[in-house]
Formats: structure tokens, C-alpha cells, sequence
């Protein structure tokens, strides 16, 4: 038992989920967010902390409020349900059939989420991805400014950067995310076919800002 559970610790330390440590193996601040139990005991800036208001300042009055913890797969999960609960929806005629329409694209949505996970500096103490809700837009303010080689316009052409390379990776595992850097362009591709307004991205003090307009 000893000998498989030193083997099974040289596989973790391997794949950086467990470090050497002076007291013998503990988990690593990536291990924590993708595999652990309750990370925000550990890390209190992980999650999303989700507000719909009213109308279109954050004076106005609150529709729903939430905060999503736990690992990053389940905390993506329970962000897009959140999201889709608090999204209305029409409906169009196309023939004989009715098709519902999201207020925004689910892909669009989902990116977004990811992203703000993914790539946010986990180094800023307490600070949670924040998701506000307006009548006319959704805002994701994302913790850190960005990268010194990375710049909004290249973001657009699908330049990007890994911050956070241990996330990427598992995530990826995970099938969250490719790599690729698609997620910003998929993003703008998304709204504009929606017809909406060019998403704004923006650095805003210590926050990175994701603004995608409603149509």
C-alpha cells in the first residue's frame, strides 16, 4: 500500500497537482481549482460572483444574486445555468414552427465563462470574477490586467496567452477549452451574427472587462 501510494504521489507531483513540500506532498494552487473539494477554503478568490439588476446601473434594483464556488469544471457548469435561468427568451415563426431565441448566444456566453476562469490572475487575494447582468448588456469583470504581450486587438485576431498554463491545460483535457485562440473571436463571430453591437474589451483598473451588448 505504501509503495502504490508513494507511486501515486510521483504521478501527481508529475502532472503539478501535488508539490514537494518540507512536510511531504500538498496540492498546488491549479491541483486545488480543478480537482479539489471547497478550493475557496483555501483560495476565498475563486468563483463567481453573479448580479442581475433591473435596469442598466448597478444602483438599480436586484433581480438575482449568487455566488458559484467550488472547481472550476462544476463552477462553469453552474455559471451557465445561472445565466440561462436570468435570460428571457422570443420566439419566431420559421415556417410552420416557433423557435426560441436566447437574448444572447449560449457559445458567446459559455466562452466568456471559460475564459474569465481560465485566464484571471488567482494572485489578486479575494477578488472574484464578477458577472453583472443589465437590461441592455452582460458585463465580465475578469481580476488582472492583461499580459504585457498581449494587447485587446490581437485578443480579436485570436492572439493569446496562458497565464494560468496548468488551467489551460486540464481544462483543455476537460474539452472546455482548444487552445487555439478562438475564444475571443468566437465570441465576436457569435454576436454579430445575432446582430448585436461589437462586444467591448477593456482594462478597468486592476479588472479585465468582457462587455457583450444585447441586440
Amino acid at each position: 500500500f505504501e509503495e502504490s501510494r508513494e507511486s501515486m504521489e510521483r504521478i501527481l507531483v508529475n502532472g503539478d497537482i501535488l508539490t514537494e513540500a518540507e512536510r511531504g506532498a500538498a496540492c498546488t494552487l491549479g491541483g486545488l481549482l480543478i480537482f479539489g473539494i471547497h478550493p475557496e477554503k483555501f483560495l476565498p478568490q475563486n468563483g463567481i460572483s453573479f448580479a442581475h439588476f433591473k435596469g442598466t446601473e448597478i444602483t438599480d434594483a436586484l433581480i438575482d444574486k449568487k455566488n458559484v464556488l467550488g472547481r472550476l469544471p462544476d463552477v462553469a457548469e453552474q455559471t451557465m445555468v445561472i445565466l440561462q435561468n436570468n435570460m428571457m427568451r422570443s420566439s419566431v415563426i420559421e415556417g410552420a414552427q416557433r423557435i426560441e431565441q436566447e437574448e444572447y448566444p449560449l457559445l458567446a456566453l459559455r466562452e466568456a465563462v471559460v475564459n474569465a476562469l481560465v485566464h484571471r490572475n488567482y494572485g489578486i487575494w479575494g477578488s472574484k470574477i464578477r458577472i453583472f447582468m443589465f437590461e441592455d448588456r452582460i458585463e465580465f469583470r475578469s481580476p488582472g490586467r492583461l499580459p504585457n504581450t498581449v494587447s485587446v486587438e490581437k485578443m480579436k485576431v485570436g492572439v493569446s496567452y496562458a497565464r494560468n498554463p496548468f488551467l489551460v491545460k486540464y481544462m483543455e483535457n476537460l474539452r472546455y477549452i482548444d487552445q487555439l485562440g478562438r475564444g475571443i473571436p468566437m465570441i465576436f463571430s457569435a454576436m454579430k451574427k445575432m446582430g448585436a453591437k461589437e462586444p467591448l474589451l477593456m482594462e478597468q483598473g486592476e479588472e479585465f472587462l468582457l462587455r457583450l451588448y444585447r441586440k
